[in-house]
């Protein structure tokens, strides 16, 4: 009976172990600088980071999507499921993107100034 305790004690512990560490790995594949493309809409539809950041768009539908900005700022490639584009946000301002393929499905990246930069409004 003692040895059943302790195994069950020493399981549930593994198991909660377990359970901590997908929660740190689940939250950990959903960086702030990543935008995921999955049934026909981006998510999160806006983003708001600092001057300088890289943001990453993941295609996660089974079908081609692009990322092209209202501003021609940039333009991703089709994007195949799985693929991904990169672009990095320099200069700060508001950047309203879509997918050239389907334009009904849009986004927006808020970019504000860098800590200890001297933008102007």
């Amino acid at each position: 009976m003692l040895r059943t305790a302790i195994a069950a004690a020493v399981l549930g512990a593994a198991a909660g172990t377990a359970l901590a560490a997908g929660v740190l790995l689940a939250n950990a594949e959903a960086p702030a600088n990543a935008v995921g493309i999955d049934n026909f809409t981006f998510n999160p539809q806006t983003l708001t980071v600092k001057a300088g950041t890289t943001i990453t768009w993941t295609n996660r539908d089974d079908i081609p999507h692009t990322v092209a900005a209202a501003n021609k700022a940039f333009k991703s490639k089709a994007l195949d499921t799985d693929d991904e584009y990169s672009f990095t946000f320099t200069t700060p301002g508001t950047y309203e993107y879509f997918c050239s393929l389907h334009p009904h499905m849009t986004g927006t990246i808020v970019v504000e100034a860098a800590p200890g930069s001297t933008a102007t409004h």
